[in-house]
C-alpha cells in the first residue's frame, strides 16, 4: 500500500514510501557562484565559503534523510542548489544509493557529505568504503563523525580514521555532526585543528548563546552547516487550530528557513524536502530577505510548538527519574509528528530506548523533567510511549 510522502497528510502507523515525481526539463548549469539560471528563471541563488575548506556552497542545501523520490534531488541540482547530505543509517543504508544515483551524472559539480555513527576507527572507516560503494563515488567532500553530543564522545581512534581517510583521498574534509550539547562541543572543535566541518541543530527557537558559540567556531574556520532549521517541521500536523491554519497558510516554514541564513556565520543549511513543493518553497529563502513579517510569523509560531517542540538545549539531561532519554525520545516523535515520517520516529526511539522500553511515564505521580523552554514533557514523552512503544 502506497502512502503519501508530501506534507498533506499523516498516518502516524504508516511507512514512508516513494512518492511519484514531476519530472524536470531544464538543462544542467554549472553550480559555482559564478553561475546563474537560465533567464526565464526567476530563481535567485546565493552562495558562501564552507570555513576553510573554501567549498562554495548555496546557503539552502539538501538534507536527504527522508527523501524517497530521486527526481526532486535530480531538480535540485538541475537549478544550483549543490550541497547534499546523507548518511550510511538513513533509510537503513538504502539513502546512500538512491542520493548517488541520483547525483551520479553531476557529481564533480556538487558538494557531497555523509556521516557514520561507529564508535571506533575500523567501525568508521569500514563504514566510508560502504558509503562510498553506495554513493558509487570514490570521495565524499565532507565525512562527519555522527551524531557525538560531547567531547568525550569523540576518541582519538575516529578523529586517526578521518585523518587516515583524507590521505587515502577517500574524504577530502572532516566533520562532525551534533544535535544537544552543541555549544561546548563547537567550543572544543574550534580548539582544535583536526575539524573542518560543523552539523549543528540551528533555529529560531533556540537562546542566542548559540549565536556566539557558531561565531566563535566559524572565526576558527569551521564551516557551520545548520540542520532542523524548522524546528521540527510541524507545519504537517493535522489540526483544527486557527493559529496553525494561518502559520501554514502564510508561510511561517519559510520564514524559519530565511532566519537561520540570514546569520551570516551559517554557510549552509540542510532543510529536508520530500517532493517538488517543498523545493521551490525553499529556494525562495535566498530570494527574499528576512522581514518584519518574517519576524512576526516565527514569533507566533514559536508560540504554536512551544509545548510541543524539544529544541535538545540539553538542560533536562539526567533529570528523569526513571532515566529516560528524553531529548531524544523527544527527537524521535518529531521525526514522526513533524517530520511525517513514522518509519524513522520509530526506528530512532527504539534505538536509543534501550532497558527503558517498558518505561510508562503515566506511572509517575509526578514528572521531574522540567522544560525551561516551555516544552509538556510527561504529555510528550506519554505520546512518544503511544506510538512507538
Amino acid at each position: 500500500m502506497k502512502i503519501d510522502t508530501s506534507r498533506r497528510g499523516f498516518l502516524s502507523a504508516g511507512l514512508m514510501l516513494p512518492v511519484a515525481g514531476m519530472s524536470a526539463n531544464i538543462d544542467w548549469f554549472d553550480a559555482h557562484p559564478t553561475s546563474q539560471p537560465s533567464a526565464n528563471s526567476q530563481i535567485k541563488l546565493e552562495y558562501r565559503t564552507l570555513g576553510r575548506t573554501q567549498l562554495k556552497v548555496a546557503t539552502v542545501g539538501f538534507g536527504c534523510m527522508i527523501t524517497s523520490d530521486p527526481s526532486v534531488i535530480k531538480r535540485a541540482a538541475d537549478i544550483g542548489i549543490n550541497y547534499f547530505d546523507t548518511a550510511r543509517v538513513y533509510q537503513q543504508g538504502n539513502n546512500e544509493r538512491m542520493v548517488g544515483a541520483a547525483l551520479k551524472d553531476k557529481r564533480k559539480q556538487i558538494v557531497l557529505s555523509t556521516k557514520s555513527v561507529a564508535g571506533d576507527k575500523d567501525g568508521l572507516l569500514k563504514d566510508l568504503d560502504t558509503s562510498l560503494k553506495e554513493l558509487g563515488t570514490d570521495y565524499v567532500d565532507v565525512w562527519y563523525l555522527h551524531a557525538k553530543n560531547a567531547p568525550g564522545d569523540i576518541r582519538d581512534d575516529m578523529i586517526e580514521a578521518q585523518q587516515l581517510a583524507k590521505k587515502q583521498g577517500k574524504i577530502r574534509f572532516a566533520g562532525v555532526s551534533t544535535h544537544t550539547g552543541q555549544q561546548a562541543l563547537l567550543t572544543w572543535m574550534a580548539q582544535k585543528a583536526a575539524f573542518d566541518v560543523a552539523l549543528v541543530a540551528y533555529n529560531f527557537s533556540m537562546d542566542r548563546t548559540m549565536d556566539d558559540a557558531i561565531e566563535r567556531a566559524a572565526k576558527a574556520g569551521i564551516g557551520i552547516v545548520g540542520m532542523k532549521v524548522m524546528a521540527g517541521g510541524f507545519r504537517r500536523m493535522k489540526s483544527s487550530d486557527a493559529l496553525y491554519e494561518k502559520l501554514s497558510r502564510e508561510g511561517a516554514m519559510l520564514s524559519a528557513l530565511k532566519w537561520t541564513i540570514k546569520n551570516q556565520n551559517v554557510t549552509t543549511t540542510i532543510p529536508s524536502m520530500t517532493d517538488m513543493d517543498q523545493l521551490e518553497e525553499n529556494l525562495k529563502a535566498m530570494s527574499t530577505p528576512f522581514s518584519a513579517t518574517d519576524q512576526k510569523l516565527i514569533a507566533s509560531h514559536r508560540d504554536f510548538i512551544r509545548p510541543l517542540y524539544c529544541n535538545m538545549c540539553g538542560d533536562c539531561e539526567g533529570t528523569c527519574a526513571k532515566g529516560l532519554p528524553v531529548a531524544e525520545v523527544l527527537r524521535g516523535l518529531m521525526y514522526a509528528e513533524g517530520y511525517r515520517n513514522f518509519a524513522l520516529g520509530r526506528e530512532h526511539f527504539l534505538q536509543i530506548a534501550g532497558n527503558n522500553l517498558s518505561v510508562r511515564c503515566d506511572a509517575c505521580d509526578q514528572c521531574t523533567v522540567k522544560c525551561p523552554h516551555g516544552v509538556h514533557v510527561a504529555q510528550r514523552m506519554q505520546r512518544a510511549q503511544e506510538l512507538f512503544a
